[in-house]
């Protein structure tokens, strides 16, 4: 993609996000788009959010367990950018509208205390983490999951330019030392309108979720960035989506790890 066609991308992918209408899918668009091309359409549609006031907060990783890596068929988890606007209270209600078609993805987050960057361990992640915690992702898309006169599928470019699909986030209420569990073995039960719909352990996130925030360190080492203090790191979805239609309600018991779950006006 040429620099202009990379704007053009990000300033629909902002509109598509402020007005609610979705746009075309940028494979179909731009058949040669690569991972690359797509990181630059995610930041131009990202600076954007910046400069309409949005604050960074944070990280989410995507892609991570093998079942949605194959279904895209990929080898590579994928990440996108948090924002202060992204962020919902546990047992909060979604304004009807917020969101075009959400989804829900059960996770562990990290929060960090130190800055992390460059080619860093596991041990240098837990080192740098404040405490980790239940939460649930929100997942939109602002652009179509397939294409109306092709039927083609939506591929891991669109989903990257996309912000990896990433709309908002719930942190539970409880807070946990980084080695008070075992994360590949904390796992959740996600139920929506009290009807269970998935399951899942935090090993499905490339076997352990720290490892999840090593590979994002490592790829951001390669455009001169990095997670700061502060900032909350979404480790990677356990369970596969969960739609997440008007009215309704999405709990996730996480055991003795905690609970999570918001509503849908």
């Amino acid at each position: 993609m040429t620099p202009d066609e990379i704007e053009a991308a990000g300033a629909a992918l902002f509109e598509a996000e402020q007005t609610g209408r979705q746009i075309g899918l940028l494979t179909v668009a731009h058949p040669d788009i690569d991972m690359d091309d797509a990181y630059a359409v995610q930041a131009a549609f990202c600076e954007r959010k910046r400069a309409a006031g949005a604050i960074v907060t944070g990280w989410k990783i995507g892609l991570t367990s093998k079942a949605m890596q194959q279904a895209l068929q990929i080898d590579t988890p994928d990440s996108g950018i948090l924002f202060d606007d992204m962020h919902f209270d546990t047992g909060a209600t979604v304004p009807a509208g917020r969101f075009i078609q959400p989804r829900i993805e059960a996770e562990i987050a990290f929060v960090m205390k130190s800055d992390l960057s460059g080619d860093i361990s596991r041990d240098d992640v837990l080192a740098a983490t404040e405490y980790v915690a239940p939460s649930l992702e929100i997942l939109d898309t602002r652009i179509l999951r397939k294409d109306p006169d092709s039927g083609a599928p939506r591929q891991i470019c669109d989903t990257i330019s996309d912000n990896a699909a990433n709309a908002g986030l719930v942190l539970g209420r409880e807070r946990h030392p980084v080695d008070a569990f075992d994360l590949r073995w904390t796992g959740a039960i996600v139920a929506r309108d009290g009807e269970v719909e998935e399951t899942g352990l935090g090993a499905g996130v490339l076997n352990d979720p720290a490892m999840g925030i090593v590979w994002l360190v490592r790829r951001l080492a390669q455009y001169g960035q990095g997670i700061s203090a502060g900032q909350v790191v979404l480790s990677g979805s356990f369970i596969r989506p969960i739609e997440a239609p008007s009215g309704c309600h999405v709990f996730a018991d996480f055991g003795t790890f905690g609970s999570v779950d918001i509503s849908f006006g």
